[in-house]
């Protein structure tokens, strides 16, 4: 397989571990061990603790453990452990699912910008992609005419995020049924990357239902990197029919064959506490849009944005004439803040923003970044219109 270079990800690996300000992650502050552990009572902190501790480091169940897996059975409807597949996060669930299901010259339909190995992986199978766009001047909604007339009787797999990265807009369940009525009319299935699952935006409509739980024809990714801050413990899964299931297991024998033991035993205990982890999630996102909405209506003369729907991120459009690759490098290099260029999206002139970060990282980030286009200003550098 050729593949094209994963842009984004080259660009975060440069800067990613050498700013103090890290606001373009797109998932929620990480936690720490002794975190996720103190999440559980008392009475069964040590006793688990002395069991991971005691953990023969072998390799374990290669689908991922019964537990874990009947505990991410029962998150969605008519579903049991034979149903789910864990892998080593969710980019490893998408890559088997893609190796899986399509095959050279089929027809895809994946939604963009989009995390890029949802319309990547597919190009290099190699696959017939057609792109179904989110544009700034329908304020990043997904047209479902435009579905309409993307697929076509040769149309196998429809791909989408939501809520979406990079934009935050998010469908609800009846716009989602109607992508996978879609899908089905052509005979097509439905993969949603569902790395937001239950983050919301506060005071926000509720988020689409798993597309695993409209039928057969429905795929859901899952992870515990974003809704849980815990990315380094690389475990996602799939939730898809058994035979399904099956072949994704066979696939991965030849990528990473098993979970990892402790990863697993982790997952489990954040997956036991999921309603403490929610509450921390949200704690976070709330001090953080508070202070988003307040820098932007401060700084309106020079940003501005569309709110997330859900997920943690957002899209900053920017009028100063200077492409986003440049600002984002001049940003990291100068003022040791990170946020993505728009331009690893298709969205010149935008940069994107996370909501998850550390409050106060988050504020000095969002502060420094003020001060770099203020000093752009002042070096005579031009504004552009802004909306």
């Amino acid at each position: 397989m050729k593949i094209e270079t994963f842009g984004l990800e080259r660009w975060m690996t440069r800067w990613e571990l050498h700013v103090e300000y890290d606001i373009a992650e797109s998932g929620i502050l990480p936690m720490t061990a002794r975190e996720l552990l103190n999440l559980l009572p008392q009475e069964e902190r040590e006793p688990l603790l002395a069991e991971l501790l005691d953990t023969p480091l072998g390799y374990s169940e290669a689908p991922g453990s019964l537990r874990l897996r009947t505990m991410l059975a029962e998150t969605y409807h008519d579903t049991g452990p034979q149903n789910i597949l864990v892998t080593t996060g969710a980019i490893e669930a998408n890559f088997l699912l893609f190796n899986v299901l399509i095959s050279p010259g089929d027809h895809v339909v994946a939604v963009y910008p989009a995390y890029q190995q949802l319309y990547s992986v597919p190009r290099a199978i190699p696959c017939d992609v057609s792109l179904w766009t989110l544009r700034p001047e329908n304020e990043f909604r997904y047209d479902l005419e435009e579905l309409r007339h993307l697929v076509t009787p040769r149309t196998r797999l429809v791909v989408l995020n939501t809520p979406h990265n990079p934009t935050g807009v998010a469908l609800s369940t009846e716009e989602l049924r109607e992508v996978y009525d879609i899908a089905g009319s052509v005979g097509a299935q439905v993969l949603c990357d569902e790395a937001y699952r239950w983050i919301e935006m506060p005071d926000s409509l509720p988020l689409a239902c798993p597309v695993r739980d409209l039928g057969e024809h429905g795929i859901s990714v899952g992870t515990f990197s974003k809704p849980f801050g815990l990315p380094g413990l690389r475990v996602g899964w799939i939730a898809g029919q058994e035979e399904l299931i099956a072949a994704c297991w066979a696939m991965r024998d030849y990528v990473s064959l098993s979970p990892v033991k402790l990863s697993d035993a982790l997952a489990t205990i954040a997956l036991g506490c999921r309603e403490q982890v929610t509450t921390r999630t949200q704690a976070i996102i709330r001090q953080n849009l508070a202070t988003a909405r307040l820098w932007v209506a401060n700084h309106a003369d020079v940003v501005s944005w569309q709110e997330p729907q859900g997920g943690l991120l957002s899209m900053l459009r920017y009028n100063i004439d200077i492409p986003s690759r440049e600002l984002a490098d001049r940003l990291a290099g100068e003022y040791s803040v990170m946020l993505a260029p728009g331009s690893a999206f298709g969205y010149e002139g935008y940069l994107r923003l996370g909501l998850g970060q550390e409050p106060a990282i988050f504020a000095e980030g969002l502060r420094r970044t003020a001060t770099c286009f203020a000093d752009l200003g002042a070096s005579g550098v031009q504004m552009t219109s802004v909306s």
